[in-house]
């Protein structure tokens, strides 16, 4: 459909005129192109001034080495404005003092378009509201407009039957002002005609709007989308991709004779987001799914998501990062997910001290009083009231529903001094003599189960679905 925003996956292309925001007079053809795996390119026939100059007292202009880069590029295109954002030459052809006069040409890169809109950058807050679709959202939404009916007389299907679609309401919730709200948007019945045969078709679409109190900009637009994209890629246990983003431009607002509010001018966004959607892949095995809304209602997900994830964003930073971007090597698996435990562990904000600090005090002082003066220094940074790695991983242990736990680890000491043996080893060895390739699976996968149980946890995931992902998930 014509109002479909671009999928992050399709390519395309737009012909258009191009200029920089202070030189509007000085408009240069050219086509935009967007490629999933190339990104954005604009080819120009013309150039834009990308020599580094300064002009003398004398008239003459000198020529000094590199080149510019220009934060924003203005056009228009296919009956749109458009923004380019991050943009930089990659190569520039002029044809002066050439046999036969030909026009330069120009190819620039660019990080981010935005369709639809005139952008003065992207931190100036120019845009009331954006919607995200994510890979899974759907299945994650666990609601659908369509209910499907067979015919089915006497128990035997006859061949009769029905796709019915029902409207459903939108569900949203008011985080610290910002309003997130889950919707569905679903086409008419048309049908596809073939020379082979005719095709039915309705589609559903589930995407997240979130709407700030106040104006936001497009990277922070861009932080929400990935706030989404992060909570989805969680509750999937895979990294989940961005399929649009679409914006809502501030202050675009009109009102009809009859008193009605036409909605805001709406632009899309073109970027490379951690992890690109593919819109037409099968979705995730529903088994693979941690959560649902269907088990923690969206009302009650996103207030607690937005809380953990900036609480807890180092942590799921580091553990989504074996999502999005997994390695090969074992070892540098096990430094991230031990990390990944560590720092989650801190930013718990247990304060848990092996001893109490009055008598920790103490200690310290007696201890520092038997050492010689100048090395006293070394010697008091060494002595530190903070519970070690094994400590840490017993504290993860404890958190989570213990049944799960006790299913996960039948022994949770083993799993801590193993663990702690091994992520030492490979620190100051820079190997692990000590473990089996096989060993070290096992602990970067149990750490990375004690690590999600966790943040689920957190999330007020049920204890009884706890315990059935660690029996059933695969």
């Amino acid at each position: 459909m014509p109002n479909d925003p671009p999928n992050l996956d399709n390519a395309g292309e737009w012909a258009g005129v191009w200029w920089l925001p202070d030189a509007p007079s000085e408009k240069i053809p050219g086509v935009l192109r967007y490629d999933p795996e190339d990104g954005l390119s604009l080819s120009l026939i013309g150039t834009l001034e990308d020599r580094i100059l300064t002009t003398g007292s004398s008239g003459w202009a000198a020529v000094h080495e590199g080149t510019r880069t220009w934060e924003v590029i203005h056009g228009t295109a296919e009956r749109r404005e458009i923004t380019l954002l991050g943009c930089a030459p990659r190569s520039t052809r002029r044809t002066i003092g050439a046999r036969v006069a030909s026009p330069d040409k120009q190819t620039v890169t660019a990080t981010v378009a935005i369709i639809g809109e005139h952008a003065s950058g992207d931190a100036d807050p120019e845009f009331a509201g954006a919607e995200v679709s994510v890979e899974d959202l759907s299945l994650w939404a666990a609601s659908s407009v369509f209910e499907e009916f067979l015919g089915a007389p006497d128990g035997k299907i006859d061949g009769t039957g029905g796709i019915s679609v029902k409207p459903v309401e939108a569900q949203s919730v008011v985080v610290d002002g910002t309003e997130y709200r889950l919707q569905h948007t679903h086409t008419l019945p048309h049908f596809d005609q073939r020379k082979g045969g005719s095709v039915g078709r309705m589609s559903d679409t589930v995407s997240i709007r979130i709407a700030p109190a106040e104006p936001f900009s497009l990277n922070g637009a861009q932080s929400a989308a990935s706030l989404v994209q992060d909570l989805i890629s969680l509750a999937t246990h895979r990294a989940a991709g961005v399929i649009w983003l679409r914006l809502e431009v501030a202050g675009s607002e009109s009102q009809l004779l009859d008193g009605q509010t036409l909605p805001r001018r709406r632009a899309d966004v073109l970027y490379s987001p951690a992890a690109l959607g593919k819109h037409d892949a099968k979705v995730v095995d529903h088994h693979r799914m941690f959560f649902t809304c269907g088990s923690i209602p969206f009302e009650e997900v996103m207030p607690l998501w937005c809380e953990a994830h900036g609480r807890l964003q180092a942590a799921t930073n580091v553990i989504l990062g074996l999502r999005y971007a997994p390695v090969r090597f074992v070892e540098n698996n096990l430094l991230t997910a031990v990390c990944a435990a560590e720092v989650l562990h801190r930013n718990l904000r247990t304060d848990e001290k092996p001893f109490p600090n009055a008598e920790c005090r103490a200690r310290r002082k007696a201890m520092l009083a038997q050492v010689p003066h100048e090395h006293r220094g070394r010697f008091k940074g060494a002595i530190r009231n903070d519970p070690n790695l094994r400590d840490r991983l017993h504290a993860l242990a404890a958190r989570p529903d213990q049944e799960a736990i006790a299913e996960l680890l039948p022994d949770v000491d083993h799993w801590a001094k193993r663990t702690t043996h091994a992520r030492n080893d490979l620190v100051h060895e820079g190997r692990t003599p000590n473990h089996s390739i096989g060993e070290l699976i096992a602990v970067v996968e149990v750490t990375t189960a004690v690590v999600i149980l966790n943040v689920l946890h957190e999330l007020g995931l049920p204890a009884g679905r706890q315990r059935e992902i660690v029996r059933e998930h695969p």
